[in-house]
């Protein structure tokens, strides 16, 4: 699995002009299934977000996690993650896991993070969204599992 985190001050998703998740403090995180992905993925990957150490101690320095803070999540699917650019000006996603899997491991990774002790909010899987955020940093960070 791979995410984009973003550490924000506040983060909002709407689907046809409906908010339908919304953060204060904490994570943004975008989440995509590849090709052969498991639960075992999503697990891993979210007790990694959630242990992740990006927000500021008592000195300034990256030493605290989200659940350090008391941060919430918010977490959008997003198959565009497993763009291959590497020929052509046209992305290709065949190395993103097929819908039903994607949806499935969404699902999953959201539980697992909710089981870490986060508040956890989303979008829609597949669904056209708007994302809003205030990036805090800026803080943007790639992981792969």
């Amino acid at each position: 699995m791979r995410c984009l985190i973003q550490r924000v001050s506040a983060a909002h998703v709407e689907i046809d002009s409906v908010n339908v998740g919304e953060i204060a403090d904490g994570l943004m995180i975008l989440v995509c299934a590849m090709q052969n992905d498991t639960q075992a993925n999503a697990s891993q990957l979210a007790r990694k977000v959630a242990a992740l150490r990006i927000f500021r101690d008592e000195a300034g320095k990256m030493n605290r996690s989200v659940t350090d803070v008391g941060g919430a999540a918010l977490v959008v699917s997003q198959f565009t993650l497993a763009a291959d650019t590497a020929r052509g000006n046209r992305p290709g996603f065949s190395q993103a896991a097929p819908p039903e899997l994607g949806e499935q491991l969404y699902d999953h990774f959201c539980q697992a993070l909710a089981s870490e002790g986060l508040d956890v909010q989303t979008g829609r899987f597949g669904a056209d969204m708007k994302v809003t955020l205030t990036n805090d940093g800026p803080v943007a960070i790639w992981l792969e599992m």
